[in-house]
């Protein structure tokens, strides 16, 4: 197998130095497109490095659409997922493991307001109930990828992104100690709604 640096600087709409999103792993950046012989057949990649995890992907040029490779979200999707936010939490009525692999799935989707709305879906307040261990490392593996993708399309750090997500999280309708003692009634209200309909 040999390795070889192409001199050209971009591929399929992806350059070098660009930040992108993989679905499976998040925001990383292309860091050079290399030229791979593979069992005697030529093959173009993307090199991407994603710094927070000490990893390095190899994508086929060809294949980066097909996986879901994208571009950062541009400034107004970012708006639309800090509003996705202030919503509601929707939590469906099914068992926890049926929740979980939508979740996760939802997360590995790479689309950057399917991952807001399960951070929307699984945060906790101080004055809501704890989460399971489950729970806790969906919510984290989603607040992690929503984290890093606005602090890169925004230019700002992690913790400030953070900040941004939290102030959002904080104007949604069941945030408040006094709301959270309404909400199991609301619950309550849905599901005989979705009962009686």
């Amino acid at each position: 197998m040999t390795t070889a640096k192409k001199t050209t600087a971009a591929r399929q709409g992806f350059k070098t130095g660009e930040a992108i999103v993989y679905p499976a792993h998040g925001v990383g950046r292309i860091t050079a497109i290399e030229e791979q012989e593979i069992a005697g057949y030529k093959l173009e990649l993307f090199v991407v490095s994603f710094e927070k995890d000490k990893m390095v992907l190899r994508v086929p040029t060809a294949k980066a659409n097909a996986v879901g490779m994208r571009k950062l979200a541009e400034p107004e999707l970012v708006k639309k997922a800090l509003d996705v936010l202030t919503g509601r939490a929707r939590v469906k009525r099914t068992m926890w493991s049926r929740r979980a692999q939508e979740y996760e799935a939802k997360i590995n989707s790479g689309d950057l307001i399917a991952v807001t709305e399960v951070v929307r879906d699984l945060y906790r307040s101080e004055a809501q109930p704890e989460q399971s261990y489950s729970e806790r490392q969906l919510y984290e593996a989603a607040l992690d990828r929503v984290v890093r993708e606005i602090a890169a399309v925004n230019r700002i750090t992690d913790t400030e992104s953070l900040k941004l997500i939290e102030q959002s999280l904080a104007k949604s309708p069941r945030r408040t100690k006094s709301a959270d003692a309404e909400g199991e009634s609301d619950a309550e209200d849905m599901q005989d709604e979705a009962e009686a309909a």
